[in-house]
């Protein structure tokens, strides 16, 4: 058996490998107040249009956009302060665009279908929904 230090430490150790593990899940959390965007007017604008063209209401409750308010995809109310998108992508607009564009190419598995719209309108898209928690 070991000395009286020589346990005090084997608990340090366990008690700081407990916290970090419980800490592990909490990296993929972004802090909405150093990450959050204001994109410009105008994209956002282009943004609304371009949803209500592709038809992204009828799968996402979206605000601004009055109908339809679908419920298959999860509401985009609040997109700027989501951490991860869907649920394992870093929350950055080039990311973002590049799934809104083509799920299934960027996350395996996803429901949400290949988008034909151009990477400029994919990107006001994202410029519209990180720029909904500032209107």
């Amino acid at each position: 058996m070991g000395s009286v230090e020589h346990r005090h430490l084997n608990w340090k150790a366990i008690v700081t490998g407990v916290a970090f593990a419980a800490c592990a899940p909490l990296a993929g959390c972004k802090d909405p107040v150093e990450t959050r965007r204001e994109p410009a007017s105008i994209s956002k604008e282009r943004g609304l249009a371009v949803i209500r063209r592709a038809g992204c209401g009828s799968c996402h409750e979206i605000p601004g956009l009055d109908w339809p308010a679908g419920r298959l995809g999860p509401s985009l109310e609040g997109f700027d302060d989501v951490g991860l998108i869907a649920g394992q992508l870093p929350n950055r607009p080039d990311v973002l665009a590049t799934f809104i564009r083509n799920a299934p190419a960027v996350k395996e598995g996803s429901s949400m279908p290949p988008m034909p719209i151009s990477e400029a309108e994919a990107a006001d898209i994202a410029a519209y929904l990180y720029g909904l928690d500032h209107d």
